[in-house]
């Protein structure tokens, strides 16, 4: 079988993502910008790029955490093998991304439309326990904080199982 042309996936691709009425922006051939918007993770940009031979996925998740790396990245690595179409990774400086490649033949609307679903859900669900993990300590010390000077706590409730004083373990 030949192998589609980028003019081809690009049409593939920008009807699939008019079709889910997604945000999104087409810098070039063969380069897409994908905005999903979330809950947890507000919003999630997801770089769509077609090559000479494979289509790639990948979008920014998390910066590197402060704390407890090795723990985090052995939680991403217990994860990757129940994930769909795309899997952690981490680049040179230790900040989270979910990526993925399909052969051209396998660029679909239909793939197209799995493949930013799982990154959707990837990225929205295990926001908040990837922040815990990496980055708890701050966290804590932030709800603190606010709560001294009398601050809103509101975009912090996620973390109030560990962060608020009064469910914190007696140290």
């Amino acid at each position: 079988m030949s192998e589609r042309t980028v003019p081809e996936l690009d049409t593939v691709i920008e009807g699939t993502l008019r079709a889910a009425d997604l945000e999104f922006e087409h810098p070039g051939p063969g380069r897409w910008v994908v905005t999903l918007p979330g809950e947890k993770r507000l919003r999630t940009l997801v770089g769509l790029t077609v090559g000479g031979h494979g289509f790639r996925v990948e979008a920014f998740v998390c910066r590197q955490p402060d704390e407890n790396r090795e723990q985090l990245w052995a939680w991403l690595l217990q994860h990757n093998a129940r994930m769909y179409g795309v899997s952690y990774s981490i680049d040179t400086v230790g900040d989270i991304y979910l990526t993925g490649r399909l052969p051209h033949a396998a660029v679909t609307p239909e793939e197209i439309d799995r493949l930013l679903g799982s990154v959707l859900t990837y990225a929205d669900e295990h926001f908040n326990t990837m922040l815990e993990i990496g980055f708890g300590s701050s966290i804590r010390r932030e709800w603190d904080w606010r709560v001294k000077r009398g601050e809103s706590l509101r975009n912090l409730e996620a973390f109030a199982a560990f962060a608020d004083p009064a469910h914190r373990p007696a140290e």
